[in-house]
């Protein structure tokens, strides 16, 4: 059943359905490393910042708390983060990518450029840098 002609010209709705499509495109992709892209997303954060706490995170990512805290459970279950208290400041935890998330992530990382590649057959390279530098100013 095709959209409404108000849904099919909402912007928020377009940007939320390319978004589950896009997401869909990236986890086929990545699944056989075992990750989402929101886990995906985190490790590669991780292992860029070193460390960052659950409010870093949020702001980096630009995810609700709730969403980093679920896509963190399998990683901190299957030992790819390590969680400990800020030594500068005890009320802090910080999380960071252990020895087995390094590995996963390189794992994953050729999985993520196919998807990277296939994003850009389908929308050009043009449109794909110039759609990340508008999302870019969204945040600015």
């Amino acid at each position: 059943m095709p959209t409404t002609e108000r849904l099919d010209s909402c912007n928020c709705f377009a940007s939320r359905k390319a978004a589950r499509l896009i997401t869909k495109m990236y986890e086929d992709h990545l699944a056989p490393a075992g990750l989402t892209s929101s886990q995906f997303a985190l490790l590669a954060h991780l292992d860029e910042a070193g460390s960052a706490s659950i409010k870093e995170l949020v702001e980096a990512l630009a995810m609700e708390r709730t969403s980093i805290v679920r896509a963190l459970q399998p990683l901190e279950r299957d030992a790819l983060v390590d969680q400990a208290v800020d030594q500068n400041d005890a009320r802090r935890h910080v999380i960071s990518l252990s020895a087995a998330g390094r590995e996963r992530l390189q794992q994953a990382i050729p999985l993520w450029q196919e998807a990277q590649a296939e994003f850009e057959r389908i929308f050009g390279a043009g449109l794909a840098q110039q759609m990340r530098e508008s999302i870019r100013g969204l945040s600015s």
